[in-house]
């Protein structure tokens, strides 16, 4: 439809102004018709990179617990000074599970979490290990806007995420967004025990934009 219209704009024949009045509010029209879609599409595309992104530092956490499941005897995550230490806010109720602790964080909490302007506080930065760190700050590996918190622990995971991603993160394509984790404690011993879980956000949209990782 737009080529006919640029033909008619073309033509060597005269149009009166009538005619070219209906022309161009016809393709104002479209336009002002193909505006959300195209909207639609960009913000489809960001969802696909940024998960994408994720994927990446779940790959990286994944190779990290192998190698510690393989050195140490039982796998943690970045972070982790052991399996069943928790990092960031969720821990484990007493006599509960790790696999009965995520469902109902997932459920009842995550999912209520929409943007990066609600209580983030129980995560950690994947990126960034501290509010001054200038790598973060001129990368955008983090957001001074949100709740997230840094890992203060023993083991601070963003350095081992840094380092297994060359001394370098990632940014979310989303310009409120930004990635963060949380991981919750393994439990149980022998044959009843669970492996931590990892809980991989953009801060953009945490309950639509997050990936789980069990080992």
């Amino acid at each position: 439809m737009f080529t006919k219209l640029l033909k008619k704009l073309k033509s060597t024949r005269g149009n009166s102004l009538a005619e070219f009045a209906v022309t161009t509010a016809m393709m104002a029209t479209l336009a002002t018709t193909a505006a959300p879609k195209f909207g639609a599409v960009g913000a489809g595309a960001k969802e696909k990179k940024t998960m994408a992104n994720i994927d990446k530092i779940l790959t990286v956490a994944n190779n990290y617990y192998n190698q510690t499941l393989s050195e140490e005897g039982k796998g943690r995550f970045p972070g982790q000074e052991k399996y069943d230490v928790a990092v960031g806010g969720i821990d484990l109720a007493e006599g509960a599970s790790t696999d009965e602790t995520l469902e109902a964080y997932v459920e009842t909490i995550l999912d209520n979490k929409v943007s990066y302007t609600d209580d983030l506080s129980e995560f950690v930065y994947v990126f960034s290990p501290a509010v001054d760190d200038d790598d973060a700050l001129q990368n955008d590996w983090m957001s001074l806007e949100t709740s997230v918190d840094f890992d203060g622990g023993q083991e601070i995971g963003a350095l081992d995420f840094k380092s297994d991603f060359g001394n370098n993160g990632l940014t979310s394509p989303f310009q409120d967004g930004s990635y963060a984790y949380l991981i919750i404690p393994g439990s149980g011993s022998g044959t009843s025990a669970q492996a931590p879980v990892l809980v991989v956000i953009d801060t953009e949209n945490p309950s639509k934009l997050h990936k789980t990782l069990v080992p």
